[in-house]
């Protein structure tokens, strides 16, 4: 008997990792970071404007984004300004230079897309997507829902919340 087989969370987390630490280096390849792409994104998308529509586009806490809008503002990527119709609300906007930064790391994120999917057939790398749902599903509070119409409801509700997304960043390309 051979030694016991890594549980498939830690093969996933390892991988996470590894393409997080890589996509991280392509970014500052570029002059970027995570936190900057995802704010330039959500920003060139048009949909969100204000700071804390920008935050839970983003996935962070709002004194989090405030920390990264303040760099973005120093670097001229980005102007802040209060929205008239809400003095309590900051709107955010991308500045000329915000636009050539978010165009500049778009193709560095391009380019790491197909670096990934090097190899990998389109019937692989839509397995590969669903399994990546499932593990999701699988994770959520509750765990898996009950029986497999429940789960493949859920994977398809996030399938279409994965291609929205995707096609957020085409559009904005």
């Amino acid at each position: 008997m051979g030694p016991p087989e890594e549980p498939i969370g830690l093969s996933v987390t390892r991988t996470a990792k590894a393409l997080s630490r890589a996509f991280d280096a392509a970014l500052a390849d570029g002059g970027g970071s995570l936190a900057s792409w995802l704010v330039l994104a959500s920003l060139k998308s048009g949909l969100h404007a204000t700071q804390r529509e920008i935050a839970e586009d983003v996935g962070v806490e709002g004194p989090t984004l405030t920390h990264h809008l303040n760099r973005m503002e120093a670097a001229g990527l980005v102007t802040r300004v209060r929205d008239p119709r809400n003095r309590r609300a900051h709107r955010v906007e991308l500045t000329p230079e915000g636009v050539l930064a978010f165009q500049n790391l778009l193709a560095r994120v391009q380019a790491f897309d197909l670096r990934l999917r090097a190899g990998f057939s389109e019937e692989e790398q839509t397995a590969l997507r669903r399994l990546l749902a499932r593990l999701v599903v699988n994770v959520a509070p509750g765990g898996p829902a009950g029986g497999d119409q429940g789960r493949s409801e859920g994977l398809h509700r996030r399938e279409e919340g994965l291609e929205a997304g995707r096609g957020r960043a085409r559009e904005s390309s």
